[in-house]
This record gives structure tokens, sequence and C-alpha cells, in this order.
């Protein structure tokens, strides 16, 4: 019996799927890895205990539940979270962390770029917001502030490029990942000439470009041997985890988009056409060239949540953060719609979609002398998931979106996901297995084996596990409590700048 084998390396954790050639899940285990915020704004990761996670958990499913089924594996395909880049000597050594998509260090550059002309045209070419979170701004700050790190590094590239190269020698990144960097043309799929003079380099100094669907690495013989796997096997470099996730949702239909809250989260739409948008408030990437994701992330998703269990939380087991998740949850369903007039700004780290304001930062509003504890946790989620609707509205300017459905570990709660269908007023649909981008990388691999004919085909085979409507009387409510919300964010903005301007001065 055969067997696909999807790596996702994700924020927090590395995820490894096992499927069947019919798409049933196998096994799949989980690993996780630190992230480091030193100092204000940045965020880091240590590539090399990122690839040691990756093996070793991918060993362990191998030889714990693929082989003892007698499962061969005939493909591997790789899926990861966006915007990571690391900088890498001229014998592909690490210097230094990783930079996240959470970190906000390059603000000014992007701030300078987006105010010019320059940046009106490298968003248009690129399709990806000027903001802090890109691979243009990241290596920008690197020209500027760290230049001898930066006079070393011969390739800049993100994370599952690296782990790519580890495994197989070859220094690659698929459209997909590229298409979000803010250094690829999505018009003509090349590097785009005015991105890479400002941030200061040379396409040389970047992965080969390639389509999702090209599989012309090979695994190194020391892998093969240590993983057991035949030469065989297929090498597939697969997509970014945002365009998996819309594949894995199904989300095909004019009518429909998709919400991931994962760690992050984005509201994504596909379309056979590039989005124009004059106020540079959303993103455009290609799953391929036929097939653009467009929509806008949020820096503030489930980890927002998982910091405040942190802060806050009762822990009947130590470390244990998911037992906690589900007690605070309970005890926020016994708190009232709107959560007694409290509203939680999320802008822990900072924002992206749609302000793209790297300075913004949290807030509770509204607090009263009967406001409890409860209040304050459905508060947190409900900022949460007004975040997530502020970024659906916009995306409502440019089509109209009648369902939605949802993916990722924090939407996927019951709790959260009816809130998200009556904040919306629109039906949700929930997926009838919990992870939409390994399941969106199966179907990207299926269809490079020949299973399916195309990927439309292939995502007709997603199934709707269960539908939430809207309750039209708690969507009224929530429709006020959010135009405050709104109407905040623009009241504060000069004061988000103030404060991460003081929060720089004496952080030093």
């Amino acid at each position: 019996m055969n067997c696909i084998i999807i790596i996702e390396m994700g924020t927090a954790a590395v995820r490894v799927f096992a499927f069947d050639l019919s798409g049933n899940l196998i096994s799949s285990s989980k690993g996780h890895y630190p992230t480091f915020h030193e100092q204000p704004d940045h965020s880091e990761q240590d590539p090399e205990q990122m690839f040691i996670t990756m093996l070793y958990i991918l060993k362990n499913l191998l030889i714990e539940e693929i082989y003892p089924k007698k499962y061969i594996v005939t493909c591997i395909c790789f899926g990861s979270s966006m915007h990571s880049l690391l900088a890498v000597d001229k014998d592909g050594i690490p210097l230094g962390n990783a930079i996240t998509w959470a970190d906000n260090r390059g603000k000014k550059e992007a701030a300078e770029l987006k105010q010019s002309n320059l940046g009106e045209e490298i968003y248009k070419a690129t399709g990806t917001p000027i903001h802090p979170m890109s691979s243009l701004i990241k290596i920008a700050w690197m020209k500027n502030h760290e230049p001898e790190k930066f006079s070393l590094a011969r390739k800049f590239m993100p994370i599952k490029t690296y782990i790519i190269q580890q495994l197989t020698g070859a220094c690659v990144i698929d459209y997909s990942i590229a298409s979000a960097t803010g250094l690829m043309n999505i018009h003509n799929l090349s590097w785009d000439q005015a991105a890479l003079e400002f941030a200061g380099i040379t396409p040389a100094e970047l992965p080969d470009l390639h389509p999702v669907f090209y599989s012309g690495v090979t695994l190194k013989k020391e892998y093969q041997r240590v993983l057991k796997l035949l030469p065989t096997v297929k090498i597939l470099i697969g997509s970014s985890d945002g365009c998996l996730a819309t594949l894995g949702a199904g989300v095909w239909d004019n009518g429909m988009a998709t919400i991931t809250i994962e760690d992050s989260g984005a509201f994504r739409i596909i379309g056979d056409k590039i989005i124009e948008d004059p106020k540079q408030q959303i993103f455009n990437y290609l799953l391929t060239e036929k097939h653009i994701i467009t929509g806008g992330p949020t820096s503030n998703g489930g980890v927002i949540f998982n910091w405040f269990t942190k802060q806050f939380g009762d822990f009947q087991k130590a470390f244990d953060v998911d037992q906690s998740m589900e007690m605070l949850i309970e005890e926020a369903a016994g708190a009232e719609v709107g959560s007694g007039g409290l509203i939680f700004l999320p802008f822990l780290h900072g924002e992206r979609a749609p302000i793209w304001n790297p300075n913004s930062r949290g807030c509770y509003f509204g607090i009263n002398i009967r406001h409890e504890r409860k209040h304050f946790i459905r508060a947190t989620i409900e900022g949460i998931l007004y975040e997530m609707y502020s970024i659906g509205r916009t995306l409502e300017k440019h089509r109209h979106i009648k369902s939605l459905s949802i993916n990722g570990s924090f939407a996927s709660i019951p709790f959260c996901t009816q809130i998200i269908a009556d904040i919306f007023n629109k039906p949700v649909c929930t997926l009838s297995y919990g992870d939409s981008i390994g399941k969106g990388a199966f179907l990207l691999s299926a269809t490079e084996m020949g299973i399916y004919p195309s990927l439309e085909e292939a995502s007709k085979t997603v199934t709707i596990h269960q539908t939430y409507l809207p309750n039209v009387q708690n969507h009224q409510v929530y429709a006020e409590y959010f135009k405050v919300f709104e109407s905040l964010i623009t009241k504060v903005a000069n004061e988000f700048d103030i404060i991460s301007d003081l929060q720089e001065r004496y952080s030093q």
C-alpha cells in the first residue's frame, strides 16, 4: 500500500501527516519549537532546532505508524507558514536565527517605502502589502542595521527552503511562498527588479523559483538511509500554509470564503484574477499561475488566546495549556453576547490587515465594576473575531460572499464558530477533518500524481462536517459593538505610535 507524507512547518510546531492515496488520514504527529522575543518587535526561531524537530517527528511517525502497517511512502510534500527569512553564508550555514512573520523590527523601513511611489509600484508588482512581515523589508532592515551580517549572507531564504535544502541539497522556492516575500513579480513569475534594488540584493542571492508541483529534487542518501525511504520517493516542494488551507477547505465557488485561525489567521477567497486594491489592504498570492488567493492576514489569532490562557488560566496539570483553554471557553459561555460592554483590541503583535500598523497595541476598553473574569475571557475571543470580521468586510468590497468555511484549531472550536456565524451573519461550515493545510497538501500531491485531473476536481472531494447558522439577534448586538471596536482603532492610532516609541526608548 502506498501513502503520501505531508510536512507542515507551522509557526509554533511542525505537523507531519500520512494519507493513503484515497485521502484517508493514516496517522499524524506534531512537535513544538519555541519562538524568541529577545527585543521589542523581534520574533525569531532557531532553524536547526526546527529541522531537528521535524526530522525527529517524521522518523518516529514512519517507524511507529507507517512501516508497521506495511505502507510505502511514494511522495513527500511540504507546506509552511509564510514570511520567514533566514540568511545563510557561502557554506549554507545560518547566520543567526530565522525571522518570523510576527517580527516588526523593519517598521521604519516599511513606513518610508509605503509612503513612496516606489512602494506603490512594488505592491502592484508583487501583490504583497508593504509591511515588516515581508522578506523585502526584513532584508532591507538587515542591510541598514546589520551590515556585517548582510555582507556575509550568500542566500536569503524562507524556513521551508532551508528545510528542503538540508534534506536534498537544492535551494528552491515555490511560487506560492515566493509570492508572499514582496520580492517576486506575480505577473511575470520572476524576482522583481525594483524590489531587489530596494533590498540591495540580486536574484543569485535568492532561491530558484519553481511551480508548486515541482518535484525535481532528490532526498540525500543519508536521509534515505536514516528514514528508510526508497530512492524513488518523490519530493514535492509544495506551497504555503495559506494557499493550502484554501485548497483544503474546498473554497472554489465565487460566493465562498475561508477563515483560518491558528496562531495567526487569515480571511481568503480564490479566483483567476488579481484583485487591484488602491488602499493596499489585501494580498494577492499564487497557488498556481491560474489560481490567485486574495485576502488579508491577522497577526493576532489563536496565539492571543494562548497568551491569555498562560497569564490568567487555571492549570490543573502543569503546562497543560489545551485543558486550561477548554476551561476558559466553558467559562466564557456564561457571559452575555458582547461581554457586557467590554471590548478587546487584540493587537499584541501589532497588526497586518486591514490597518497594516505594526505599532498597534492591545487594549481592554469599557471595563466597569461589574465585569468578571468570564467577561474578559469572552471579550478576548470576541476581539480576535471582530478583527477577522474587519478583514472580511474589506474583502467584501471586492466580492460578494454568501458563506464561510472555517479551519484551524482556534476557529474550529464550536463556541468560536458560532460567534463567527453571528458576527458575520452568514452560515459557517466546518470540515470533516481537523487540518485543512495538511488536506490541501494531500490534494496538491494527489493532483500532481494524476489521482485527480485538476485542483478543481480535487477540491470537490472536500466534505462539510457541520454548518452553523447565524443568530440574527446576536448579530445585531455584535454589529453595534463592532462599530465601537472599529472606531477605537482610528481614535487611538496616534497613541499606538507614541506608546511604541516610548517602549523602544525605555527598553534599551
